[in-house]
Protein backbone atom coordinates (compact mmCIF):
# COMPACT_ATOMS: atom_id res chain seq x y z
CA UNK A 1 0.00 0.00 0.00
CA UNK A 2 2.74 2.28 0.35
CA UNK A 3 4.75 1.48 -2.85
CA UNK A 4 5.19 4.50 -4.90
CA UNK A 5 3.52 4.22 -8.39
CA UNK A 6 7.00 3.09 -10.30
CA UNK A 7 6.60 -0.07 -8.20
CA UNK A 8 3.14 -0.94 -8.40
CA UNK A 9 2.02 -4.40 -9.66
CA UNK A 10 -1.59 -5.72 -10.63
CA UNK A 11 -2.56 -6.57 -6.97
CA UNK A 12 -4.88 -9.84 -6.29
CA UNK A 13 -7.99 -9.28 -6.08
CA UNK A 14 -11.31 -11.29 -6.64
CA UNK A 15 -10.31 -11.97 -9.93
CA UNK A 16 -6.83 -12.35 -10.52
CA UNK A 17 -5.82 -10.32 -13.43
CA UNK A 18 -3.06 -11.28 -15.52
CA UNK A 19 0.56 -10.40 -14.91
CA UNK A 20 1.41 -6.91 -15.65
CA UNK A 21 4.88 -8.25 -17.51
CA UNK A 22 2.27 -10.91 -19.57
CA UNK A 23 0.34 -7.48 -20.42
CA UNK A 24 3.17 -5.46 -21.78
CA UNK A 25 3.99 -8.36 -24.03
CA UNK A 26 0.14 -8.65 -25.36
CA UNK A 27 0.06 -4.72 -25.61
CA UNK A 28 0.88 -1.44 -27.28
CA UNK A 29 0.90 0.14 -23.51
CA UNK A 30 3.72 1.50 -21.80
CA UNK A 31 4.28 0.06 -18.02
CA UNK A 32 2.64 3.64 -16.14
CA UNK A 33 -0.01 3.16 -18.84
CA UNK A 34 -1.26 -0.08 -17.82
CA UNK A 35 -0.60 0.74 -13.98
CA UNK A 36 -2.73 4.23 -14.45
CA UNK A 37 -5.67 2.06 -16.46
CA UNK A 38 -5.74 -0.48 -13.81
CA UNK A 39 -6.26 1.94 -11.70
CA UNK A 40 -9.22 3.52 -13.30
CA UNK A 41 -10.66 -0.20 -14.06
CA UNK A 42 -10.35 -0.89 -10.37
CA UNK A 43 -12.29 2.42 -9.25
CA UNK A 44 -15.16 1.26 -11.60
CA UNK A 45 -15.15 -1.84 -10.35
CA UNK A 46 -13.70 -3.25 -7.77
CA UNK A 47 -14.34 -7.02 -7.95
CA UNK A 48 -12.26 -7.38 -11.15
CA UNK A 49 -15.34 -8.13 -13.50
CA UNK A 50 -17.54 -5.54 -15.59
CA UNK A 51 -21.17 -7.14 -16.28
CA UNK A 52 -22.70 -6.11 -19.15
CA UNK A 53 -25.32 -4.20 -16.94
CA UNK A 54 -22.59 -2.39 -15.31
CA UNK A 55 -21.00 -1.65 -19.06
CA UNK A 56 -23.88 -0.49 -19.87
CA UNK A 57 -24.52 2.24 -17.28
CA UNK A 58 -20.78 3.68 -17.45
CA UNK A 59 -20.89 3.61 -21.27
CA UNK A 60 -24.01 5.28 -21.20
CA UNK A 61 -22.90 8.62 -19.06
CA UNK A 62 -21.29 9.47 -22.17
CA UNK A 63 -24.30 9.71 -24.38
CA UNK A 64 -26.92 11.28 -22.05
CA UNK A 65 -28.52 12.80 -25.34
CA UNK A 66 -29.63 9.07 -26.64
CA UNK A 67 -30.59 5.37 -25.29
CA UNK A 68 -26.54 3.83 -25.86
CA UNK A 69 -27.66 0.49 -23.86
CA UNK A 70 -28.06 -1.55 -27.31
CA UNK A 71 -24.74 -0.29 -28.85
CA UNK A 72 -23.27 -1.00 -25.47
CA UNK A 73 -24.35 -4.75 -25.56
CA UNK A 74 -22.62 -5.29 -28.80
CA UNK A 75 -19.92 -3.29 -27.92
CA UNK A 76 -19.15 -5.25 -24.66
CA UNK A 77 -19.40 -8.62 -26.86
CA UNK A 78 -16.86 -7.04 -28.85
CA UNK A 79 -14.76 -6.72 -25.46
CA UNK A 80 -15.67 -10.26 -24.01
CA UNK A 81 -13.07 -12.02 -26.18
CA UNK A 82 -13.71 -15.07 -24.37
CA UNK A 83 -17.32 -14.91 -24.70
CA UNK A 84 -17.48 -15.72 -20.70
CA UNK A 85 -20.01 -13.33 -19.95
CA UNK A 86 -17.82 -10.73 -18.09
CA UNK A 87 -15.21 -8.26 -18.67
CA UNK A 88 -11.72 -8.89 -16.69
CA UNK A 89 -9.28 -6.19 -16.90
CA UNK A 90 -7.01 -8.22 -19.31
CA UNK A 91 -10.20 -7.80 -21.96
CA UNK A 92 -10.43 -4.18 -21.76
CA UNK A 93 -6.91 -3.77 -22.19
CA UNK A 94 -6.22 -5.39 -24.95
CA UNK A 95 -9.01 -4.13 -26.70
CA UNK A 96 -8.38 -0.83 -25.91
CA UNK A 97 -4.64 -1.45 -27.03
CA UNK A 98 -6.12 -2.78 -30.49
CA UNK A 99 -8.25 0.18 -31.02
CA UNK A 100 -5.54 2.97 -29.46
CA UNK A 101 -2.74 1.43 -30.85
CA UNK A 102 -3.22 -0.96 -33.17
CA UNK A 103 -2.32 -1.15 -37.05
CA UNK A 104 -4.88 -0.27 -39.24
CA UNK A 105 -5.85 -3.73 -40.22
CA UNK A 106 -5.90 -4.73 -36.43
CA UNK A 107 -8.48 -1.86 -36.01
CA UNK A 108 -10.62 -3.04 -39.13
CA UNK A 109 -10.72 -6.53 -37.84
CA UNK A 110 -11.77 -5.19 -34.27
CA UNK A 111 -14.78 -3.03 -36.36
CA UNK A 112 -15.73 -5.95 -38.78
CA UNK A 113 -15.73 -8.30 -35.46
CA UNK A 114 -18.03 -5.94 -33.69
CA UNK A 115 -20.72 -6.25 -36.77
CA UNK A 116 -20.41 -9.75 -36.98
CA UNK A 117 -23.16 -9.85 -34.57
CA UNK A 118 -23.46 -13.68 -34.39
CA UNK A 119 -19.92 -14.42 -34.75
CA UNK A 120 -19.82 -16.90 -38.02
CA UNK A 121 -17.44 -14.78 -39.68
CA UNK A 122 -19.20 -12.88 -41.97
CA UNK A 123 -21.19 -9.49 -41.47
CA UNK A 124 -24.91 -10.26 -42.86
CA UNK A 125 -27.93 -7.89 -43.49
CA UNK A 126 -30.33 -10.77 -41.90
CA UNK A 127 -29.93 -13.56 -39.60
CA UNK A 128 -32.38 -16.62 -39.27
CA UNK A 129 -34.37 -16.70 -35.84
CA UNK A 130 -32.62 -18.95 -33.72
CA UNK A 131 -29.50 -19.01 -36.10
CA UNK A 132 -26.29 -19.67 -34.69
CA UNK A 133 -24.22 -19.73 -38.04
CA UNK A 134 -22.62 -22.91 -39.68
CA UNK A 135 -23.61 -24.71 -42.51
CA UNK A 136 -26.94 -24.12 -44.79
CA UNK A 137 -28.09 -20.96 -42.68
CA UNK A 138 -27.43 -17.42 -43.59
CA UNK A 139 -23.90 -17.74 -42.61
CA UNK A 140 -22.35 -18.98 -45.21
CA UNK A 141 -22.23 -16.81 -48.60
CA UNK A 142 -24.04 -19.79 -50.00
CA UNK A 143 -26.61 -21.01 -47.82
CA UNK A 144 -30.02 -20.62 -48.84
CA UNK A 145 -32.26 -17.26 -46.49
CA UNK A 146 -34.92 -19.95 -44.88
CA UNK A 147 -37.99 -18.01 -43.20
CA UNK A 148 -38.71 -17.01 -40.49
CA UNK A 149 -35.91 -14.04 -40.41
CA UNK A 150 -35.48 -10.73 -38.13
CA UNK A 151 -32.85 -7.73 -39.23
CA UNK A 152 -30.09 -8.74 -37.05
CA UNK A 153 -26.31 -7.83 -38.27
CA UNK A 154 -25.77 -4.76 -39.86
CA UNK A 155 -29.08 -3.18 -39.47
CA UNK A 156 -29.34 -4.09 -35.68
CA UNK A 157 -25.68 -2.13 -35.31
CA UNK A 158 -27.18 0.70 -36.99
CA UNK A 159 -30.43 0.84 -35.16
CA UNK A 160 -28.31 0.99 -32.34
CA UNK A 161 -25.98 3.58 -33.17
CA UNK A 162 -29.00 6.23 -33.99
CA UNK A 163 -30.95 5.47 -31.09
CA UNK A 164 -27.48 6.28 -29.60
CA UNK A 165 -26.66 9.57 -31.02
CA UNK A 166 -30.42 10.96 -29.99
CA UNK A 167 -31.14 14.24 -30.19
CA UNK A 168 -27.77 14.81 -31.97
CA UNK A 169 -28.47 14.46 -35.49
CA UNK A 170 -29.76 17.13 -37.24
CA UNK A 171 -31.98 17.31 -39.34
CA UNK A 172 -33.79 14.51 -37.65
CA UNK A 173 -33.86 11.67 -39.28
CA UNK A 174 -36.59 9.30 -39.60
CA UNK A 175 -37.19 5.23 -38.81
CA UNK A 176 -36.19 4.14 -42.34
CA UNK A 177 -32.61 5.95 -42.00
CA UNK A 178 -30.68 2.62 -40.11
CA UNK A 179 -32.44 0.91 -43.34
CA UNK A 180 -30.65 2.74 -45.61
CA UNK A 181 -27.39 3.34 -43.79
CA UNK A 182 -27.52 -0.87 -44.01
CA UNK A 183 -27.91 -0.46 -48.00
CA UNK A 184 -24.89 2.00 -48.86
CA UNK A 185 -22.71 -0.46 -46.57
CA UNK A 186 -23.58 -3.52 -48.15
CA UNK A 187 -23.78 -1.86 -51.96
CA UNK A 188 -19.41 -0.55 -51.08
CA UNK A 189 -18.82 -4.11 -49.14
CA UNK A 190 -20.57 -6.83 -50.86
CA UNK A 191 -18.05 -6.93 -53.78
CA UNK A 192 -19.67 -10.40 -55.59
CA UNK A 193 -23.59 -9.76 -54.36
CA UNK A 194 -23.99 -13.05 -52.39
CA UNK A 195 -25.59 -10.45 -49.09
CA UNK A 196 -22.80 -10.92 -46.79
CA UNK A 197 -19.38 -9.26 -46.41
CA UNK A 198 -16.42 -11.08 -46.08
CA UNK A 199 -13.44 -9.45 -43.38
CA UNK A 200 -11.66 -9.79 -47.61
CA UNK A 201 -14.35 -7.70 -48.47
CA UNK A 202 -14.63 -5.31 -45.53
CA UNK A 203 -10.91 -4.85 -45.81
CA UNK A 204 -10.89 -4.52 -49.20
CA UNK A 205 -13.28 -1.14 -49.29
CA UNK A 206 -12.04 0.17 -46.32
CA UNK A 207 -8.77 0.54 -47.42
CA UNK A 208 -9.56 2.22 -50.84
Amino acid sequence: ADSSDADVELPSIRHQPEGLEQLLARTNFTKTELQSLYRGFKNECPSGLVDEETFTLIYSRFFPQGDASSYAHFLFDAFDADRNGALCFQDFALGLSVLLRGTEQQKLKWTFDLYDVNKDGYVTKEVTVGDTGGAGGVGTPDGDLPAPCVPQDMLEIMKSIYAMMGRCTEPALGASAPAQHVELFFQKMDRNGDGVVTFEEFLAACQE
